[in-house]
């Protein structure tokens, strides 16, 4: 006797081919039924033997289509109706729509065979898709999610797309980007004047062009490239050159993982990754005899790399270029160009010729960066490939009301929350210019339009002085609740992992405004996810000239000595002392005695600058951590030992003195012992200090749980380290993997605290 069930599938489940898949899961298990669109989901009813409704469900969870996430499957039985045919109904429609849209993704491995094949009608068409690839979030203007609210609504489709489009048994079915050489999107070449080059196919004639050694503008899935042949020393330095960017790492696009593997150490989680389907950048580190120019990425021990990732790429790559430069297509600190004459615009003084096309993208998405650290795959930007995919919450969470989190000032993005989804935007970048704040506005107002959601309150960084600061306190009808940044790391980790119970969070950065007016960034918390309290910090020190500080780590690194040695610091026999002007040295000094431009910080960033500057790594910077990371690179491997350093109760905080460890570098540096060893063992150092206060917390408080967050756990030694530690300490260590451990998370903490305080939970925001 046959049995019925319906189903409800929640997830991304619409745009992806799902419906297909349904239908032809159906064929196979010989059931009747119907599956269709709804504003929850997918609704599906199947009828048949019980043994295949079984396997049927069981085979949507184990076989989806690439593209699909299943967040939730619910089935039950009904009675049975007879049904003699399965068949895809036409869309529902209902009150609130919540369609959860891909991602941009690679071409797939079926349209990259038409590609490369001369007897298919899509040979060579640089803007192959199909249901499984290509464009999402990047073209989407509004939802449904159908041709007309994309950027390819222009394009009508010809008879043989049509089609394709219209058979639930083909690989297009409903693929909104479809398109051909007859009716799509096309390339064109044009001069750095913006005058087009005629030409009988502009792809072949700008790989010719980059084998020249000049510089081109390509336009992407997400924006612009700045692409440069990789093993062309002259055109690397003057791509640097004419974009302002000194010494910032530039990414590299390779062919295959054959030709990555000549450039890099890769092992085989660093290969799953690197060919995923999102396609990342992936921090990879240099082999000796690499090739590339040394200027793709100076002092620095790793490549950014990433494989094609549309079949414009796989076309270009055709031009056997060892490794290509593709750095973001702007103008440095300014947001990626996504349109043709802006392009032409604000890029002719750095690009010879543009390669561009004429499908719109709707909203630029950067090239998401990844490192593999600790085994596992950490997002350093989380940007195009996964976006919007949200960061799902557990299910006791439904409840809370939706909020915006708008990030913080450097590395800046959004996040949304509907229910215990989480919607995370891509990169926007440095909130320094007003470019930049308007796509941080277009942003807002998208997520917000696809999602169908309008916040009920926002989570905002203290700053005051932060644009996004300044955006919140605009938006009059809306409550806001302030976070502070530290207390945003925190929780946007313990989200990330489903944790709702009280933690010890270790937050470590360069800056974040305290409680207190002071810069905090080396913080010990008991922190859930509505308040915290402040158990131990780095000790104070001052941080001369604010900013300037961070950008000239000798300053830094004169502060310590001088909270060390005092003035007797003039006489250490080492080279950063005899290197400094005595005037502006002790002009330094008198600011910081005096508290003039000297707020005090407990920043953990900048113990790392004052390091590397006392090692004469790095005095000054080109571009953020740059200090931090060279003193990482640098170091010996497997060196034991560390630097002495104190921990002093003072009541209800305690704090982390690291001047004895100031001192005992200084002896070891005139005692000649090399950069790397000193380098290894500070490292240890603040692998102990951190431990051992996380530990002797744990042993306080009976929390078994640590979080860790903030940009200095970017640093894979200090991550990996102190995890190490903690876990032998009998301590659950829990760190980013989805998201951000830098300022590009804060805005889920503060989304979800914001949110937290909203419906009513009491914070314990205490200051100590």
């Amino acid at each position: 006797m046959n049995k019925r069930a319906r189903g409800v599938v929640q997830g991304i489940v619409q745009g992806v081919g799902f419906r297909p898949f349904i239908f032809q899961l159906a064929k196979r298990f010989n059931l009747f039924g119907f599956v269709t669109n709804t504003p929850r989901g997918v609704d599906l009813e199947v009828e048949g033997e019980e043994e295949n409704l079984l396997a049927f469900f069981n085979a949507i969870t184990q076989e989806h289509p690439p593209l699909a996430h299943i967040s939730s499957l619910d089935w039950f039985e009904i009675p049975p109706k007879g049904d003699t045919e399965f068949t895809i109904l036409k869309s529902r429609r209902g009150e609130e729509r919540f369609t959860l849209i891909s991602p941009d993704v690679c071409i797939c491995e079926d349209c990259l065979a038409e590609l490369m094949d001369p007897n298919d009608r899509r040979f060579r068409y640089p803007f192959i898709n199909c249901t499984n690839c290509g464009p999402r979030y990047t073209i989407i203007k509004d939802i449904p999610y159908d041709r007309a609210t994309t950027t390819m609504s222009k394009f009508k489709m010809c008879k043989s797309c049509s089609d394709e489009y219209h058979d639930p048994t083909n690989r297009r079915f409903h693929a909104q980007p479809n398109a051909c050489w007859e009716c799509g999107p096309r390339t064109y070449l044009h001069d750095s004047k913006g005058k087009q080059v005629l030409c009988d196919d502009p792809v072949l004639k700008a790989v010719e062009l980059l084998q020249e050694g000049h510089i081109l503008a390509i336009k992407g899935l997400g924006g612009f490239h700045l692409a440069v042949d990789a093993t062309n020393h002259r055109a690397v330095v003057r791509l640097r050159r004419r974009k302002h960017r000194e010494e910032k790492p530039l990414a590299v696009m390779v062919s295959d993982l054959e030709s990555a593997r000549k450039i890099a150490h890769i092992n085989d989680k660093e290969a799953e990754i690197l060919t995923s389907r999102q396609r990342p950048i992936l921090l990879l580190r240099k082999r000796r005899f690499h090739g590339l120019s040394p200027q793709v990425a100076p002092k620095n021990n790793y490549f950014g790399i990433m494989l094609p990732y549309t079949p414009l790429h796989y076309l270009i790559m055709e031009g056997n270029f060892p490794a290509l430069v593709m750095t973001s297509g702007n103008m440095t600190e300014e947001p990626i160009n996504i349109h043709n004459d802006d392009a032409f615009k604000n890029l002719k003084d750095i690009a010879d010729f543009f390669l561009v096309h004429d499908r719109d993208i709707y909203l630029r998405s950067d090239d998401s960066v990844v490192k593999l650290i600790h085994g596992v795959p950490r997002q350093i930007r989380r940007s195009r490939g996964y976006v919007p995919v949200p960061i799902f919450m557990p299910k006791e969470m439904e409840d809370i009301p939706p909020a915006l989190g708008v990030g913080g000032e450097l590395k800046n993005t959004i996040c949304l929350t509907k229910g215990a989804n989480a919607f995370m935007s891509q990169h926007v970048g440095d909130m320094e210019n007003l470019e930049t704040f308007h796509f941080f506005e277009l942003t807002v107002s998208h997520l917000k339009k696809i999602l169908e959601v309008e916040p009920h309150v926002i989570g905002y960084d203290l700053h005051p002085d932060y644009l996004t600061t300044k955006y919140t306190k605009n938006q009059a009808k809306l409550p806001s609740v302030g976070i502070q940044h530290h207390h945003a790391h925190i929780v946007s980790c313990m989200a990330e992992h489903g944790l709702t119970r009280e933690v010890i969070g270790i937050a470590m950065d360069g800056t974040g405004l305290g409680t207190d007016g002071q810069i905090w960034g080396g913080e010990f918390f008991l922190a859930d996810l509505c308040s915290f309290t402040r158990i131990a910090h780095l000790n104070y020190i001052p941080l001369p000239g604010g900013d300037m500080a961070a950008r000239h780590p000798w300053r830094m690194g004169l502060i310590y000595l001088y909270r060390a040695y005092g003035q007797d610091l003039f006489g250490l026999p080492i080279p950063f002392v005899r290197k400094l002007n005595k005037k502006q040295a002790d002009l330094i000094i008198s600011m910081s005695e005096k508290g003039l431009n000297s707020p005090m910080t407990s920043s953990c960033g900048r113990l790392f600058d004052a390091v590397s500057a006392i090692l004469g790594i790095r005095t000054s910077i080109a571009y953020e951590g740059q200090a931090a990371i060279e003193l990482e690179m640098c170091q010996t491997r497997n060196v034991p030992g560390t630097y002495s350093f104190s921990v002093q109760h003072h009541g209800d905080v305690w704090t982390l003195d690291p001047i004895d460890t100031i001192k005992e570098i200084v002896s070891d540096i005139i005692e000649g012992e090399s950069r790397g060893k000193i380098s290894a063992r500070f490292h240890n150092t603040l692998i102990e200090m951190f431990a051992r206060v996380a530990t002797e917390i744990s042993e306080n408080t009976g929390l078994k749980d640590v979080v860790l967050s903030g940009g200095a756990f970017q640093n894979a030694t200090l991550l990996s380290g102190l995890t190490l530690a903690l876990k032998k300490g009998g301590l659950n260590v829990y760190s980013h993997r989805l998201v951000p451990t830098n300022d590009g998370g804060l805005a889920l903490g503060q989304a979800i605290c914001a949110a937290m305080v909203f419906s009513g939970k009491k914070g314990r925001f205490k200051e100590i």
